[in-house]
């Protein structure tokens, strides 16, 4: 009997929205593709233990998605088992994957009905910051409004606007890019490097609320004279307009779950010291934020972060298996 090798599809945190700060909302996990294509789920709650070893360090296709309406989609797998070349995908489902078509749409750009269904529900444009005081603009779809924030990770965030559809946030986002200089993505491994010494909370939550202010302001001009987006009309005519009815601006903070608290709290811990993309890992789970975990290591009293996104797309078997503990762990202080 052989061991059988998953295929990592990432951290997933799904369910109900937290609604306190003393709630966890969500059930993240780490989710597997068996090779019969069955899905498991690996729970990363605080308490859990997960024991793999990395069965082969190069990355392979994780299929693609057909959305046919706001709620409903299909997750594709690749057929071919073949190996990732345009980020997690082969050539083939990058081409047919419905996603990729999301940030066109606000250009002109065709979609299919599914897709465009899907686009055409409500969605927020938030402003996230984290652990290292990095922030970016982003978007959310109103039914994983809450979700795609912890999935980011961020420390703080606040939404900013509610727009009437996908296409509407996504023209603001870029404006808001242009305009007050906030990118649109975080390196998963700066997200991952800050957290080994947080900001304090307050200095945190303090850049966010300035950034979140300044966009609403910006926003709230763009109400008030109609401007929109270099090259269209201010009756948002063209593909690439608004009109100020399109969206609405909101002052609302984004609830962390509150097992995200013991990563972003200031407290003592290292850099995981082990290449995750290779050899044998077991560690227990104490927090987690976004896809970084605050790890556990039997033998030692040391805690470390973990950015399990650097397993996507990565075979691993899963078993009864433990970190070791760096020899001199001197150098960890």
């Amino acid at each position: 009997m052989t061991d059988t090798r998953y295929l990592v599809h990432g951290v997933f945190w799904d369910g109900a929205p937290a609604q306190t700060v003393r709630h966890d909302g969500g059930s993240p996990v780490l989710r597997l593709q068996s090779p019969s294509g069955n899905v498991r789920e690996v729970s990363l709650k605080p308490g859990a233990r997960l024991g793999f070893a990395v069965a082969d360090h190069r990355r392979f296709c994780l299929g693609h998605h057909k959305v046919h309406s706001a709620s409903s989609r299909d997750h594709i797998l690749c057929p071919a088992s073949a190996r990732a070349v345009k980020g997690k995908q082969c050539e083939r489902c990058f081409v047919l994957d419905d996603s990729r078509l999301i940030h066109d749409f606000h250009r002109g750009g065709r979609v299919p009905d599914g897709l465009r269904t899907y686009l055409l529900q409500d969605h927020w444009l938030y402003v996230a910051t984290f652990a290292g005081g990095a922030s970016k603009v982003g978007t959310a779809s109103h039914l994983r409004k809450w979700n795609r924030l912890a999935e980011q990770g961020a420390v703080v965030a606040r939404y900013v606007a509610r727009a009437a559809d996908g296409r509407v946030v996504r023209i603001l986002e870029d404006m808001v890019t242009r305009e007050a200089g906030l990118a649109q993505q975080v390196r998963s491994a700066a997200k991952a490097e800050a957290l080994a010494g947080p900001l304090p909370a307050a200095t945190l939550d303090g850049i966010n609320e300035r950034h979140a202010a300044a966009v609403r302001t910006m926003l709230g001009q763009a109400a008030v004279d109609g401007s929109s987006p270099e090259g269209s009309s201010p009756e948002g005519s063209s593909p690439e307009g608004f009109s100020p009815e399109d969206f609405s601006i909101v002052d609302e903070l984004w609830v962390r779950p509150a097992q995200a608290a013991g990563l972003c709290a200031p407290t003592a811990r290292h850099t995981y010291p082990h290449p995750l993309e290779q050899g044998k890992h077991g560690f227990g789970i104490n927090a987690l934020s976004g896809t970084n975990a605050l790890a556990s290591l039997a033998g030692t009293d040391a805690a470390f972060v973990v950015n399990l996104a650097r397993l996507a797309a990565r075979t691993i078997v899963l078993g009864d298996f433990a970190s070791e503990v760096p020899a001199v762990q001197e150098s960890l202080f």
